[in-house]
């Protein structure tokens, strides 16, 4: 048991204690050194430059710096560069248009250090001057455009600054990526309040248009099926007096008039009540003193 103590406060000693000492004194004695993912490591020696480590990995000094690793660290000057790309955005960069009105440009654009030695050393600030030369260019190449064409055509606009830049950028150890035109506004409050009333103006006039085109439209319609119904009526009461004056050729045409034949109903009834002879007083039983019965079946 106490060996295995002894072995177990041993091995924590050495992993926890003894390895990160280790390694930290190998680095300080420029044995080795470690560069990270998207990283860049620049050596320099009495000023100057010695190596530049923008290989990612482990990479041992003596075999790159020879004599001189020991001391660089002491006497040198080691600059951890980040080669990962970077965006910034330039808010509301003045300019006018060719009608001279006061616009503002909204810039984005991305960046990536391609040279480290030339961002180290040929640019005091090289993230600075690349913005403020990001928006001379934009004022430069956009100014006395058309009002029309600023706020349409802004991928034009985006490659136009680009192309303009991109020179100069690479000089200071600058990879210019993307450049595009996020936002065309104007300044001047006045002219916003302006603009806005003839917005709202305009969308009253095509409101107030857009109804009176309906109301026309529906008085349209309607006067076309009055129209068409009092053609109809017309029609329809021309055709009525043809209609009944052939109903009444048609009854005229009848063999026997309603009229007429109501009256021959009538007088054979009267036949059927008056006695054949009436001046004879008697008769056989059996013997009808009426005969109009039979002429009327027979049809007399």
């Amino acid at each position: 048991m106490p060996r295995f103590l002894i072995a177990a406060l041993a091995t924590f000693f050495v992993m926890f204690l003894l390895e990160p000492l280790v390694l930290g004194l190998g680095r300080l004695l420029g044995f080795y050194a470690i560069v990270g993912e998207r990283q860049c490591k620049v050596y320099m020696l009495f000023g100057k430059v010695i190596t530049v480590l923008d290989e990612p990995g482990l990479h041992f000094l003596w075999a790159k710096m020879g004599v001189k690793a020991p001391i660089v660290n002491w006497l040198g000057r080691c600059h951890e560069i980040d080669l990962r790309l970077d965006q910034e955005y330039i808010r509301s960069t003045p300019v006018n248009s060719e009608e001279g009105a006061p616009m503002g440009i909204g810039i984005w654009y991305e960046m990536q250090i391609s040279d480290p030695v030339a961002y180290l050393f040929k640019n005091a600030d090289p993230r600075g001057s690349l913005a403020a030369n990001i928006s001379n260019s934009t004022v430069r190449c956009l100014s006395n455009m058309k009002l029309a064409d600023m706020l349409e055509n802004r991928h034009h606009m985006s490659q136009t600054v680009r192309d303009e830049v991109s020179a100069t950028s690479l000089e200071w150890g600058y990879r210019l990526g993307s450049i595009y035109i996020r936002k065309v506004h104007f300044r001047d409050a006045a002219m916003i309040k302006g603009i806005e009333a003839k917005v709202v103006n305009r969308l009253r006039q095509v409101t107030s248009a857009i109804k009176q085109d309906g109301a026309n439209q529906v008085s349209i319609i309607t006067s076309s099926a009055e129209r068409q119904a009092a053609i109809e009526f017309a029609k329809a009461a021309a055709l009525r007096p043809q209609i009944v004056g052939a109903a009444l050729e048609k009854i005229s045409q009848d063999r026997e008039h309603p009229s007429e034949r109501g009256r021959h109903h009538a007088g054979a009834k009267e036949r059927i009540l008056a006695p054949r002879n009436p001046g004879r007083a008697g008769t056989r039983p059996g013997q009808s003193g009426c005969t109009g019965v039979g002429r009327f079946a027979r049809g007399e």
